[in-house]
C-alpha cells in the first residue's frame, strides 16, 4: 500500500466536500479504534488486500483488512488520520506485523465511503445512503485470527 496514492486519491476525492474548507491525510500507527480523541469522529472499514512476509516472502490475500479513520474538523480545516490494520505470516515464528497492499480500486472505493462517512459526521449530512461493498479477492484458506491485528484489537469483521 502506497502512502503517495492514497494521498493522491483523497486529495481528488476531497474536492467534492464543502467549498472552502481544506482536507489532510495523515497515516498514524497510534490511533486507536473505538478511540478517539475528544472532538474526533471514527469511521471503520474492511476491504480486501494482500500482504507478504518479509521474513519468506510467502504472500496471501485477505478480504478481512480493517482500515481505521478518525476526522476532525475545526475552522475549515480538516484532518483524516487513517491507520490500515495489519496481519503476519502463519509460516513463520515471530513473524513481524506487514502493512496491507490496498488496490488502487479498493482504495476508491474506501475513500468514496469516507468522504460519505465525513459529510454524515462532520458536516451532519443526511444522506440516506450505504456504503459501497470493496472487490473481493479470491482467498483459499480461512481466516486466521491468531495473525490479525484488527482480531487482536477485537474490531475484524469475524468478530
Amino acid at each position: 500500500m502506497e502512502q503517495p496514492e492514497w494521498t493522491r486519491l483523497f486529495e481528488i476525492t476531497a474536492k467534492n466536500l464543502k467549498q472552502g474548507d481544506s482536507w489532510r491525510l495523515e497515516f498514524d500507527e497510534n490511533i486507536e479504534p473505538d478511540r478517539p480523541n475528544p472532538g474526533w469522529e471514527q469511521y471503520i472499514r474492511n476491504t480486501g488486500a494482500r500482504f507478504k512476509c518479509t521474513l519468506c516472502g510467502r504472500t496471501w490475500p485477505s478480504n478481512r483488512v480493517m482500515v481505521v479513520f478518525h476526522m476532525h474538523l475545526s475552522n475549515s480545516q480538516g484532518v483524516v488520520k487513517v491507520r490500515p490494520l495489519r496481519q503476519n505470516c502463519k509460516r513463520c515464528s515471530d513473524a513481524p506485523m506487514e502493512r496491507p497492499s490496498i488496490a488502487s480500486e479498493n482504495i476508491d472505493i474506501i475513500l468514496e465511503n469516507l468522504m460519505e462517512k465525513i459529510r454524515i459526521k462532520c458536516y451532519h449530512e443526511n444522506l440516506g445512503k450505504t456504503s459501497k461493498p470493496f472487490v473481493s479477492l479470491e482467498v483459499k484458506s480461512p481466516h486466521e485470527p491468531a495473525h490479525c491485528e484488527a482480531c487482536r484489537l477485537g474490531i475484524c469483521t469475524r468478530n
